[in-house]
């Protein structure tokens, strides 16, 4: 298994990738990219069990969803750099006729991806639907997703939150990413959330909070937790604090950088404050 600094270098590497593909086309999402590199660096690198020879149906493996797809340069880098793609396809990142969208999607048939998503609302619907097929088939592996804050203005959101505790879907992890900003503003602006673990609680979850959500020990801890809840009648959930932009000074504690792209300038601050550690594509 990595050490905490093998996951610290690779978070880094993840890092230089997602502002180098938004800087290419100039078009993307680096703040949310780069709030969640540590969580899906550990998700990825750590934690899930998965093959990448990759099937559609993932039986025996663990399972993640992407709800919040706009984060796709996190996703992307992730997955390339754990073998489901080349690396050096990053370089084709919102090119017209790739497989590397700004939104992930499934007609190109890049591994690793199972829903299109980024029309938000949708993934836990989906990830849910995955876990009861699991628990259909005797599948025991687990079945995990990643939100937005923002997201969970969604009604959807909370009509899949009702299903999975009213059909004890205990074998279902999901993470909300609490950054607390939205593409228009901080989210208590836009749409106050209020107390969000009273109300996954309401509903009937099990639900955790990771309040150092760019630490790696501190999400390790937080996904054994997790692990550890599930098999008991509830689906579990993680309320991840992260910083928007992490890892890039100039792109945290702002909403700014939720969908614009670092100028040439801006890109070689970035990489300078992110050292390369396992190699550029």
């Amino acid at each position: 298994m990595p050490t905490t600094q093998q996951l610290q270098d690779f978070t880094q590497q993840v890092r230089r990738d997602i502002v180098r593909m938004v800087h290419a086309v100039q078009s993307g999402h680096p703040g949310g990219s780069l709030g969640c590199a540590e969580f899906l660096t550990v998700l990825y690198q750590k934690e899930l069990k998965y093959s990448t020879n990759f099937t559609m149906d993932g039986k025996n493996e663990d399972l993640f969803f992407l709800s919040n797809g706009h984060i796709s340069p996190v996703y992307y880098s992730v997955l390339s750099r754990s073998g489901f793609f080349p690396v050096k396809e990053l370089a084709t990142f919102r090119k017209l006729g790739t497989r590397l969208q700004g939104h992930p999607t499934t007609h190109e048939g890049l591994p690793g991806i199972r829903i299109a998503s980024g029309s938000l609302g949708q993934g836990m619907s989906v990830a849910i639907g995955a876990a009861q097929a699991k628990k259909l088939n005797g599948d025991t592996r687990l079945v995990y997703s990643l939100h937005g804050d923002g997201e969970l203005d969604e009604g959807q959101i909370w009509e899949a939150a009702m299903y999975a505790a009213g059909k004890n879907i205990d074998n279902y992890i999901a993470t909300v990413d609490l950054n607390h900003k939205q593409i228009d503003g901080p989210t208590d602006k836009v749409m106050p959330l209020g107390d969000v673990k009273a109300k996954f609680e309401a509903f009937g979850w099990t639900v955790l909070e990771v309040k150092k959500g760019n630490d790696i020990e501190a999400i390790i801890a937080g996904l054994k937790e997790a692990k550890s809840e599930t098999g008991k009648g509830k689906p579990v959930c993680i309320l991840l604090y992260t910083e928007m932009g992490n890892g890039v000074d100039f792109m945290m504690h702002t909403h700014a950088w939720h969908g614009k792209p670092p100028s040439n300038e801006q890109l070689e601050i970035a990489l300078k404050q992110n050292p390369e550690t396992l190699g550029d594509y």
